[in-house]
């Protein structure tokens, strides 16, 4: 993973002195609120329903065990002793003090973390995969990119106050894990004619109040031209884009007036005072960024006889088979797994995890898989490189802990953000819908009969929970002043994306379970063999849904 230099370290630093002083005068009352916003909204800090919440910054979502401990010691001395992994990879604190926040800012920066630029009309954080670099359907490590990316926008001066907020993700496998079409920009690393690597970029995507599948701007962009290509699009985007109104402010909406066609035009018109300017990379600099994610020590194991040893020990413990068969994955290196540590069970906010596992976790990372973690967007982590030999050991830790539910992929691993809770933003409450909906549905032999399946919860139109691509997307609602929430089908994140289609009237939160096994139960009657539920929904479509749901009872 990428390291500090001297450089980092000073800027980062001089940073938490700024803000301290900034935040000092604030309560002084010599700042007043509207010259506050800006100020503490580029180092990570909301104002929300119940106390200020901070997001920190967990670039492509990797940290180290050092890191980790950290964040469970500021829960506990700051917090109230739990984190949130929001479905950006970064981590999110509920209840920090305003006038302690300059003290945890400098906490973080002590092993080399901050909350610069996550939040704010900027660049935020960049994504990718959270297998990249040990994905067997990979075809490049995805992170060198990601963290040119991050250097070269961290702090840029022209994209400090965009017309509004800026995603990127950068994919480099068959299956897209980063949601690629759903971004401001999204990067597809690929092969030319000739076998040569490059970028397929997307432009437009992003979800919220007008969600927008993502167009292709660029084919294939030759690797050298990263930066100066993206600077072109922000260029054209920081022009154009709207700034009288912030409900059309995003990139998407410009794409959408201008049309595709017209939007690349103005792209390339920008790229080309830029191409070969300074920002175009060297093979050097590229060279430099995959030095900082070098594979680690790994064991030459005997990848068929650790493999048998492996399926032996399952078939004797089958509650660790059926955890192996759903909350792992194949590891390019034989004789190593990936492990998602599921964050969802049930009872449990999803995505929230307390200063006690997050310890357990920087332990278990030690012993495991190289000192490191990730975060994912479907808010769990992952240890990426677990022996194989050493999973057993693992999943009796992980279990004990209560994060070993086996469920990474189905209905109850569900994505949830904050909603109406915390956030002063959301029209209705998320989290007690997940969890009734996972209550409702524990009988974990029915869930695998399902197959897989995405469900997707936000609490306003600003779709931190990603519904609009959940195969099943619930939106809460704002009704009169009463909490309600909007069914959508059919949307997906993967190279196949689609925006799922609403489904019809809303529906009170009690009532939330019984429509999600009408659902389920119509999907089930229709399902073809080996079908999942988005091959269902989209050969016999949304009506078939609709009549089961809204039908009269007798």
């Amino acid at each position: 993973m990428y390291v500090y230099d001297e450089y980092d370290q000073r800027i980062i630093d001089e940073r938490v002195a700024q803000f301290r002083d900034q935040t000092q005068r604030y309560l002084a009352g010599k700042i007043t609120e509207e010259q506050f916003l800006p100020l503490r909204l580029q180092n990570g800090l909301y104002v929300q329903r119940l106390a200020p919440m901070m997001r920190i910054a967990v670039p492509y979502g990797l940290l180290n065990s050092k890191q980790l401990r950290k964040v469970a010691h500021i829960t506990r001395q700051y917090d109230k002793g739990y984190a949130h992994i929001s479905t950006r990879q970064n981590i999110q604190l509920n209840w920090p003090l305003l006038e302690e926040v300059p003290d945890i800012l400098e906490e973080l920066a002590s092993v080399q973390m901050h909350a610069v630029q996550t939040s704010g009309n900027c660049i935020r954080n960049t994504t990718t995969d959270q297998f990249a670099g040990v994905a067997r359907d990979e075809l490049e490590d995805p992170r060198p990119y990601c963290e040119i990316i991050r250097q070269w926008s961290t702090f840029h001066p022209e994209f400090a106050f965009l017309p509004r907020k800026f995603k990127i993700a950068v994919c480099a496998s068959e299956e897209d894990r980063a949601a690629i079409h759903a971004h401001d920009i999204g990067i597809e690393l690929v092969p030319n004619a000739s076998g040569e690597i490059g970028f397929k970029v997307l432009a437009g995507g992003g979800l919220g109040r007008t969600p927008v599948i993502g167009s292709v701007v660029n084919e294939w962009l030759d690797k050298q031209h990263l930066l100066t290509y993206l600077e072109a699009i922000l260029r054209v985007y920081n022009q154009h884009g709207r700034r009288d109104n912030k409900f059309k402010a995003r990139i998407k909406i410009l794409v959408k007036a201008m049309g595709i066609e017209a939007f690349r035009e103005a792209v390339e018109k920008e790229w080309a005072a830029l191409k070969d300017g300074p920002s175009t990379l060297t093979g050097e600099e590229i060279a430099r960024a995959k030095s900082f994610f070098t594979d680690p020590a790994y064991g030459t194991i005997d990848g068929a006889a650790s493999e048998s040893a492996l399926q032996a020990q399952a078939t004797a413990e089958p509650i660790f088979g059926n955890w192996l068969k759903r909350n792992t994955v194949a590891h390019r290196v034989p004789g190593y797994q990936a492990v998602t540590v599921s964050l969802k069970q049930t009872g449990q906010a999803p995505g929230d995890i307390t200063d006690v596992q997050l310890e357990l976790l920087a332990d278990l990372a030690d012993q495991y898989s190289f000192g490191e973690i990730r975060s994912t967007h479907q808010q769990n982590m992952v240890l990426a490189d677990v022996r194989q030999q050493d999973l057993y050991p693992l999943w009796q830790s992980l279990q004990k802990a209560g994060l070993a539910t086996a469920n990474i992929g189905y209905l109850t691993d569900v994505i949830c953000c904050p909603g109406g809770d915390y956030c002063s933003l959301a029209n209705a409450k998320s989290i007690p819908v997940a969890e009734a909906i996972q209550a409702r549905f524990d009988d974990m032999d029915y869930v695998y009969d399902l197959g897989p399946l995405e469900l997707n919860i936000s609490g306003c139109m600003n779709a931190c929970g990603h519904h609009h691509i959940g195969h099943i997307g619930i939106l809460g609602v704002d009704k009169k002043g009463q909490e309600f929430y909007q069914v959508s089908l059919g949307g997906s994140q993967a190279k196949d994306a689609s925006l799922g289609k609403i489904l019809g009237p809303s529906f009170k939160q009690e009532d939330m379970p019984d429509v999600m096994a009408k659902i389920l139960n119509t999907y089930v009657d229709l399902r073809g063999e080996e079908e999942t539920f988005l091959d269902t929904y989209r050969r016999v479509g949304i009506d078939p849904f609709k009549e089961r749901v809204y039908a009269k009872a007798d």
